[in-house]
């Protein structure tokens, strides 16, 4: 019996090799779980994370989640260290929620990227992990890290050459991803049609403008040899503005400058009126055409302010490209 009890002793004391400096389960830029953990694996398949880890000590050198960790116990192990082995669910919102991480990301507002165009569902954890299986959580936002690989129209996984590139692997109308069909749609609906729209027609934000139209002139930061990505302009986590279309500029507008989109400035959009939206990053040099009228949300710069953009502006059109 004793000789039993010390090889048990032995067994636990190899599964919870707790020297996290020298744990080879991770890598320095995938802190999900792997075989390895526990050394040797002697870990892994392994469901009580509090047989080894206690609560006190973990995460001594992350100071900006270690009290989230605390008060939301182990539930909070698998979202971003995976389910080592097991068949327990990865948990994202128990810590990426308005209560606990309310910037991590700005999720308010009805409308989310909860794919199904059809309704307004809560996000749920499997959608964080649909796009960001593998995410290191340094908090520094990087598309190869922090987003998860899909296959481009070759088929293999390629890096993403910027956000845009992860967005329209899915978005398009002939190799999106099996898992996440987009079906039902005519063949000119934006969800399908972007991709041809973005790589031949409309980059919003063309590489060979000069930036000589009519109503010429951006605000700082932003220029006219510079594309813009989809979530300059498109929440995923959250907005009261229907099509994604951002309600603050806090939620998008990537490179304005931060005096202007930490304020933050509201974005309404009201029937087919964009202003508030273009007027983020439109700033004509020359006033014209009411250019010089309020949007609404505090900025000028825009034209004919309450009417109709997309009779003029749309996804794809090559004169005036625009929304």
């Amino acid at each position: 019996m004793l000789r039993l009890l010390f090889f048990s002793i032995l067994i636990f004391v190899a599964a919870c090799n707790n020297d996290e400096e020298h744990d080879e389960s991770t890598t320095d830029t995938d802190i999900l779980l792997n075989t390895n953990h526990g050394g040797a694996g002697s870990a892994w398949g392994l469901s009580d994370c509090d047989a080894c880890h206690a609560l006190g000590v973990v995460h001594q050198n992350e100071p900006a989640i270690r009290d989230i960790v605390k008060v939301n116990g182990y539930e909070t192990c698998t979202g971003c260290h995976g389910s080592n082995g097991t068949d327990a669910p990865r948990q994202c919102l128990v810590c990426h929620n308005e209560n606990d991480l309310p910037e991590a990301p700005l999720q308010s507002g009805l409308h989310k990227h909860d794919f199904d165009t059809g309704a307004d569902n809560e996000l749920e954890d499997q959608q964080c992990i649909d796009c960001h299986y593998a995410s290191d959580m340094d908090g520094v936002f990087n598309n190869n890290r922090d987003l998860t690989r899909y296959a481009d129209s070759s088929g293999v996984n390629s890096p993403y050459s910027n956000g845009t590139d992860f967005c329209l692997r899915c978005h398009n109308r002939d190799h999106q991803q099996a898992d996440f069909p987009i079906t039902d749609k005519v063949f000119d609906d934006p969800l399908i049609a972007i991709e041809d729209t973005y790589t031949f027609i409309d980059k919003h934000g063309e590489i060979n403008s000069a930036g000589s139209g009519t109503y010429a002139g951006l605000r700082n930061n932003y220029v006219y040899s510079s594309r813009v990505e989809c979530t300059d302009c498109h929440a995923m986590h959250g907005t009261t503005n229907s099509r994604l279309i951002i309600d603050r500029s806090d939620k998008g507008t990537s490179k304005l400058d931060l005096s202007l989109r930490d304020l933050p400035h509201s974005v309404k959009i009201t029937a087919d009126d964009f202003s508030q939206l273009c007027v983020l990053c439109h700033d004509m040099e020359t006033l014209q055409d009411e250019g010089d009228v309020d949007t609404g949300n505090g900025l000028t710069g825009v034209h004919l302010t309450g009417s109709s953009c997309i009779e003029c502006h749309s996804h794809g059109e090559a004169i005036q490209a625009g929304l």
